[in-house]
This record gives C-alpha cells, sequence and structure tokens, in this order.
C-alpha cells in the first residue's frame, strides 16, 4: 500500500522543502495539499469538520498548493504531489488548466488533481459561484481544460464557458488529463461524476467505505469503466494498522495520512511515529 501524506501548509508551519525532502527520505509516496483561496470573517456557513462548527486558524492562512507544490517538485525526484482539494469552480478554468498541466509538466509526471467542490459558500460567492450549481460548474471546467489538454486543438462549448480551438502547451505528461480523484461525501450524484470523469475517489476520513465502495463500483461498471481502472484513496487519516488492513481489504492501494499543521519539529516527530507504525 502506498502512503501519502497531506497537510495544511501556511506560513507559520514547516515549509514545502522541508516536508517534501523530509517524505522522500523516510519513503513516503506522496504530499497532497488543500485549497482555500481565504476565508471571509463574515461566515455563516458551519465548518463540517468539527461537532460545534468552529474553523481552525489554519483554513485562512493556507499557503498556494500549486507554487507549495512546484517547491516540492524542485527538491525530489520520485514524491508525488497532488491537491486534496482543488476547489476547481474558484478558477479561471483556461488559467487553471495552464497551471496543472505546467506543474504535471516539471514534475515529469508526478501531479495528482484532487479536486472538490467546497463547504464554504461565503468563500465561494466570492468567486461568482452560485452553490447550487457548483457540481455542475466544475464538470463543465473539467470538461474545459480536457479541451485544451487535447492532443489536437480541441474547441469547447458548454453551460458555462467555452474555448475555441486552441494550442496550448504543455500537455499533461500521462496525455489527456493527469490522475483525477473527486473528494467528497458519498451520494448518487458524486458517483456518476467519478464515474463520468475521473479515476477515482478521495473520500475524507475513510468512514462507511464498506457499504459505499461497492456502490461506487456498480455505478462505474455501469457507465462502462473497467472494474480494475476504479481508484479509492481515503483520505487526511489518522492511522493504526487495523484501519489500514481494513482499508486493503476493500482493495484501497493508496491512503494518505494526516500530518498535523505544525513547525518543523512537530510534523517530523509524527512522520517519525506514522513511520514507526507502519512497519509493524
Amino acid at each position: 500500500m502506498r502512503i501519502g501524506t497531506t497537510i495544511f501548509l501556511t506560513d507559520e508551519t514547516i515549509t514545502p522543502v522541508r516536508i517534501a525532502r523530509a517524505l522522500e527520505e523516510r519513503g513516503f509516496d506522496g504530499l497532497y495539499l488543500p485549497e482555500h483561496t481565504h476565508i471571509p470573517v463574515e461566515r455563516t456557513t458551519p465548518y463540517p469538520g468539527s461537532p460545534d462548527g468552529i474553523l481552525p486558524a489554519e483554513y485562512g492562512r493556507t499557503l498556494d498548493p500549486f507554487v507549495a507544490l512546484a517547491q516540492a517538485a524542485a527538491v525530489t525526484r520520485n514524491l508525488t504531489l497532488g491537491t486534496g482539494i482543488t476547489l476547481v469552480a474558484e478558477h479561471d478554468p483556461i488559467a487553471l488548466a495552464k497551471q496543472i498541466a505546467t506543474l504535471d509538466h516539471v514534475s515529469g509526471g508526478r501531479f495528482t488533481l484532487g479536486l472538490g467542490y467546497g463547504w464554504n459558500v461565503e468563500e465561494a460567492a466570492d468567486h461568482g459561484v452560485d452553490w447550487r450549481s457548483r457540481r455542475d460548474l466544475t464538470r463543465d471546467r473539467m470538461a474545459l481544460m480536457r479541451a485544451l489538454w487535447a492532443a489536437e486543438p480541441t474547441a469547447y462549448k458548454g453551460e458555462f464557458g467555452s474555448v475555441r480551438a486552441s494550442h496550448a502547451y504543455p500537455k499533461p505528461v500521462s496525455g489527456g488529463a493527469p490522475r483525477t480523484l473527486i473528494g467528497g461525501a458519498a451520494g448518487p450524484k458524486l458517483f456518476a461524476h467519478i464515474a463520468e470523469y475521473a479515476d477515482g475517489w478521495m473520500p475524507i476520513g475513510g468512514r462507511g467505505l464498506t457499504e459505499s465502495v461497492p456502490v461506487l463500483r456498480r455505478v462505474w461498471e455501469d457507465a462502462g469503466r473497467d472494474p480494475g481502472a476504479l481508484e479509492i484513496v481515503p483520505y487526511a487519516v489518522l492511522p493504526n494498522p487495523g484501519k489500514l488492513a481494513h482499508y486493503a481489504s476493500l482493495g484501497v492501494e493508496e491512503v494518505v495520512l494526516q500530518l498535523p499543521p505544525a513547525g518543523e519539529a512537530e510534523v517530523l516527530k509524527t512522520l517519525d511515529d506514522f513511520a514507526r507504525m507502519l512497519d509493524k
């Protein structure tokens, strides 16, 4: 099983260069970074990650994931790099397609696009996103980006945007698109979108997979996708050997562990603790 990590890198934490080097030195597979462009102070949306809805401070201090991952790419050779997740609806898709393809190119094809729909209504609204249509907007923008990544100039006209047939380089290294995983809670619409335009699912925390994985597999196969190609990558996991063994029994081949948004000493200690646990 491949073991990656995720961390909220901020202006107060360990740096992208230091964490990337430490991960590669210890044999971890990857580094995934989250995204928030900003956190509006006047916010009525409760944070879904805690019972009281209070948002941890690191959410408002998060580094841009593409800039940070570019630093990580420059100081590593084998470490895989990903977003967990990119809020595609909050980006201009033409500019985002260039960012993604460039990062994949300069890293030698090591990039995974983890994408999601978000939870912060106010943040999305500042980007002009209508909350009710954000999933369809994301789907449309992914189709537009795939047109720009196509081998030959390809036009796209969708519900929310369009692009003329264009010369757009670099291309993702693997051809077509980088590996794409969609995050979010299990549900019919999410699973339909995964089967339509992604390579797999990135469930946060990994709870309930015994029930949800068979459902996703049926949706995937009903869409005509290769049964062996579906990737399920539990994300932001606090590990223990029993949990990882359970994931393996479900066919999971990659897990992303949650690191604390802390300084160098604490993060490196946590990495070493994880490494000792995983060796047992």
